[in-house]
């Protein structure tokens, strides 16, 4: 007999039940954190006065490290949002998402057609104490901004973020890098440069070559988190692994690949939840938001994150109530959590909150183009690319491994972001096996020796090599793309690290393919057009992509104002993307967070990273629950 949607979810829910009980009764589970008590605090021989507020989830890929102008990785950079301060800051609600003052004092002044910005930084703002400052309360000063800006144009540092500084051309600062480079010499950060200076003890004027509308979107990006000099110097190669901020948290523990453990900077300025209340929407986030009004930021005392790269650990792990959110739902376990894309009704009778949004991000497998296999700008090479993208079935990878998680995408910028537009078509979403075929006949790539697998033109094997990890989800994305390649006559391997090492692989061009994501840092296009910007290779650039025509128009839309001219700028440079094929851009993601129902105010803003600052643990709903 056909069972009904509720009975299938019902068992569902019994299978999952099933599997959990299994997996807790065969083995044997270290905890990586110490069991909450019925307070929201750890479990202690002693009762205390008045317990701290933990705030514990989990994250699905291991950190690199913390600091600002090094890491690129979201998982880091969520982490170093919270121990630094930027200048800047977007509104933790706001809906457009908005710019306004973290340590400056107001909005920096946007002088002579952009091309000028002065910053003003807030008086009486200090960095935690460390014994970098031999006992000495360190207060943040203009010297510390501009010193945090020079270490990204330190050939040493090999910031990943240079390119954005690059693209408006601080008067000054890359002769010095340039010279760094030439001499073999130590970066010279004494040496003053016409672009970048104090004009008194907490005022920095910054002048740039090139006019920079968006300028300041980047000053409220961790990649602009203030850093100390001499904390810099004091621990030296060592600096990734001592953060030392402005910022609301420290860090109190770390455990590699497992466990980051924040606690509060006593440092931490006086600074109150004043966020704006939203108009519509969730209900129980706008009560949240009128409940919290005057608090002192942050209102938890610690945080602890664990590293879960498996998917079904870290959902049965927020199942069993081990933590307090859920970080991106599994796409596999979406169906169950849910279903039809609302709320499991056994969750939200127990009061789970579930916050579903389309992240501002692209999922993409990247060529190199500098691999003689398939990199390359002549009409073979591109022919390749394009006949592999085009062999991809999309429609079978969102229902399968994404679960309907996601929608195709047509080029590379995604949507939610300035530059993005949804009438856009293009063949990059195309799934033709057919043609891709043909354009594989065309340009020579047929099986040559008899053995059923096609070769290159010049008659050597043809074989690509695509980088993955060991989850769930990427085994199931691999096995389409064994899959699409058979089909195709192609043969596929699959190089297997971890993610931080596939990174660094990466970034040193070392791979031939790797599937990956990238979110956007601000709200504005241009973030996902830097992946094929040549000033961003071994960057953003992944795929190493060097095209004059593309660079030109990359440069003319960044000093755009926003509007028809610059949207048409970027249509015309998205569209060279497609036409090369560097990257194949599967689809844009949707995303579900889910909160425990002691969680309060939390929301998903992408560019607000520390999230962790704005919520709150309410503890007796959290006595309830354990009641239940």
């Amino acid at each position: 007999m056909r069972r009904t949607p509720a009975q299938q979810r019902a068992a569902g829910w019994a299978r999952l039940r099933t599997l959990a009980a299994t997996v807790a009764a065969t083995l044997t589970l270290v905890p990586l954190f110490p069991a909450r008590a019925a307070d929201g605090a750890a479990q202690s021989p002693t009762p205390t006065a008045a317990a701290p507020k933990v705030l514990r989830y989990a994250i699905r890929a291991a950190e690199t490290g913390f600091d600002p102008a090094q890491v690129t990785d979201l998982y880091s950079r969520n982490i170093t949002a919270g121990i630094f301060d930027a200048p800047l800051r977007f509104s933790y609600l706001a809906r457009p998402y908005r710019l306004e003052p973290a340590v400056t004092d107001g909005m920096p002044e946007v002088l002579d057609d952009a091309k000028r910005f002065v910053f003003r930084l807030k008086q009486g703002i200090y960095f935690a104490d460390d014994p970098a400052f031999k006992g000495k309360r360190r207060e943040l000063t203009a010297q510390d901004l501009i010193y945090s800006i020079k270490r990204h144009y330190d050939p040493r540092i090999k910031s990943g973020h240079l390119y954005r500084f690059e693209g408006a051309k601080i008067l000054g600062l890359s002769d010095v890098r340039a010279e760094a480079l030439k001499n073999k010499t130590p970066f010279d950060y004494d040496r003053p440069v016409e672009g970048l200076r104090a004009l008194d003890r907490y005022t920095v004027e910054l002048r740039v070559a090139n006019s920079d509308p968006r300028l300041l979107y980047h000053f409220a990006d961790p990649m602009v988190g203030i850093v100390a000099r001499e904390v810099v110097e004091f621990y030296g190669d060592r600096i990734m692994e001592h953060p030392v901020g402005t910022g609301a948290w420290q860090l109190a523990e770390w455990r590699r690949s497992s466990r980051i453990v924040l606690e509060k900077n006593p440092n931490f300025r006086e600074l109150r939840y004043q966020e704006e209340v939203p108009k519509t929407g969730r209900p129980e986030l706008i009560e949240a938001a009128r409940r919290l009004q005057g608090r002192k930021l942050p209102m938890v005392d610690r945080v602890e994150i664990a590293v879960i790269e498996e998917s079904q650990p870290r959902w049965l792990s927020f199942l069993r109530k081990e933590f307090d959110m859920l970080d991106d739902l599994p796409a596999e376990f979406a169906p169950i959590g849910m279903p039809q894309n609302k709320l499991a009704p056994n969750l939200a009778k127990e009061g789970v909150q579930a916050v579903r949004y389309e992240r501002a991000d692209v999922a993409i497998s990247y060529f190199n183009m500098e691999d003689p296999v398939v990199g390359g700008y002549t009409a073979d090479k591109i022919a390749l690319r394009r006949a592999i993208a085009l062999g991809i079935d999309l429609e079978q990878e969102i229902r399968l491994p994404r679960r309907n998680q996601a929608i195709p995408a047509q080029g590379i910028i995604s949507p939610g972001v300035t530059g993005y537009d949804k009438q856009f078509k293009s063949e990059m979403s195309e799934f033709d096996r057919g043609r891709a075929k043909a354009l594989l006949d065309l340009y020579g790539y047929v099986d040559k020796d008899g053995d059923g697998w096609r070769d290159l033109p010049d008659g050597s094997p043809l074989v690509i090599e695509y980088a993955t990890e060991p989850d769930g989800q990427k085994r199931q994305l691999s096995e389409l793309w064994q899959k699409n390649m058979d089909a195709l006559g192609i043969r596929i391997r699959f190089k297997i690290a971890k993610w931080p090492e596939n990174l660094k692989a990466a970034n040193a061009g070392k791979l031939q393919m790797w599937g990956m994501g990238w979110s956007a840092d601000v709200p504005d296009g241009e973030n996902f057009l830097g992946l094929g910007y040549v000033g961003s290779k071994g960057q953003s650039n992944k795929a190493r992509f060097d095209l004059p025509e593309f660079n030109a128009l990359y440069r003319q839309q960044h000093s755009l104002p926003d509007g028809p001219e610059r949207r048409a700028v970027m249509d015309r440079a998205q569209r060279l993307l497609i036409a090369y094929m560097p990257y194949k851009v599967h689809v844009h993601r949707i995303f579900t967070d889910m909160t425990q129902p002691w969680v309060v105010g939390y929301d998903k803003n992408l560019y607000q990273r520390d999230f962790y600052t704005y919520v709150d643990i309410d503890t007796e709903a959290f006595q309830r629950a354990q009641v239940k």
